[in-house]
């Protein structure tokens, strides 16, 4: 990375890139395989770009083993669209739907949800500042709702589940925007995922929706956008208007590159090793805390505190002159968090870890 004279980000999205996908990218801005044109350049419609969209589709189907029953999405609007497009597709029956509260985003997403249903918080850690993630099973879920939503993995508070909720025969729908392509995931088990890309995947732009098909085609026609109709965009090929082009191809890229380093059982490994160095340190030291529940730490956003609001600015300051950036905690909780998402090499939180360990001894 010293070539391009690069600095650690540990931004919690946008976040950084492969390196070996960027020069790829680079390779390719002006003159995509030989086109004459760049990616951004270039028609939706041509053979060219459907070749980089069916390419990204077969590679994702491939790294998350997603069985043919599933249809794959390349949708614009983010994470927050999926809040809408959510319930508007999937409350059919019942319109009723239970939502875990583990952080900021699933939050956000029940309350957009209760614009169009019966929607119940079926669990919460809010009144311990999201430091756990609580154990639900089918005894908790309405047996009548048209489905149960999940947050995997909490970027604001460092948490994650650490198991899949039994739901029964209700639907399981699953924010993976900030763990996807991190660790193995039995796609059999939701109904649907989603997921942002500027966290594993690629650059801010497109989001991945991977939607069991018995589960669209039935929002209601005659009030819902035409957009927002995950059966229109099915049948569209993710192209009922022009898709996020430039995101997709990028996005494309970063598959290629998880396949070559051995799929997601490898990134899974490296991410686990990544994550324990962080805790270990971080518990062993007399200086930092994890206020995070042991059993819930997020293996993505590693989130710790000093204990001094003024001490925490002043690390933040100096690991910025270090080349550690972006390790500001979420603005609602302060603190620190170091995003170790996909493409952070180990090299990175060794630096963090010996950095720490320099600041702790000049702030005993």
């Amino acid at each position: 990375m010293s070539k391009y004279d690069r600095v650690y980000n540990f931004s919690a999205g946008p976040s950084m890139l492969p390196v070996e996908v960027l020069e790829k990218v680079q390779k390719d801005l002006l003159n995509y395989g030989g086109s004459g044109q760049s990616v951004m350049e270039m028609s939706h419609r041509s053979k060219d770009f459907k070749k980089i969209i069916d390419d990204a589709e077969a590679d994702l189907r491939e790294l998350m083993n997603i069985p043919d029953n599933y249809k794959v999405l390349f949708l614009q609007g983010g994470g927050t669209l999926q809040f809408a497009m959510v319930p508007l597709n999937l409350l059919r029956n019942s319109r009723k739907a239970d939502y875990v509260i583990t952080g900021t985003w699933a939050k956000k997403a029940y309350k957009e949800a209760c614009k169009f249903g019966d929607i119940k918080a079926a669990a919460s850690s809010e009144e311990d500042t999201f430091t756990w993630v609580p154990k639900i099973t089918k005894e908790d879920i309405r047996p009548d709702a048209d489905y149960v939503y999940i947050t995997t993995n909490n970027t604001i508070y460092g948490t994650k589940y650490n198991y899949i909720p039994e739901t029964g025969d209700v639907p399981l729908v699953a924010d993976m925007s900030s763990n996807i392509l991190s660790e193995e995931v039995d796609v059999t088990k939701f109904g649907l995922i989603w997921a942002g890309a500027q966290k594993n995947v690629g650059p801010a732009g497109v989001t991945i929706v991977i939607v069991r098909e018995d589960l669209i085609g039935h929002a209601p026609a005659d009030h819902i956008p035409t957009y927002l109709d995950y059966k229109i965009q099915a049948e569209n090929g993710s192209m009922y208007n022009t898709p996020p082009c430039f995101s997709i191809y990028v996005a494309g890229e970063v598959f290629k590159y998880l396949k070559s380093i051995g799929g997601i059982k490898e990134m899974e490994r490296r991410n686990r090793e990544k994550a324990a160095m962080l805790y270990d340190y971080i518990d062993s030291s007399s200086l930092y805390k994890s206020p995070v529940a042991k059993e819930d730490r997020s293996l993505m956003n590693v989130v710790f505190v000093t204990g001094d609001a003024d001490l925490d600015k002043k690390f933040v300051a100096e690991a910025k002159e270090a080349g550690l950036v972006n390790l500001s905690g979420h603005r609602s909780i302060g603190g620190m968090r170091a995003s170790i998402y996909n493409a952070m090499p180990k090299e990175g939180v060794e630096t963090l870890i010996s950095f720490m360990k320099k600041f702790e001894e000049e702030n005993k």
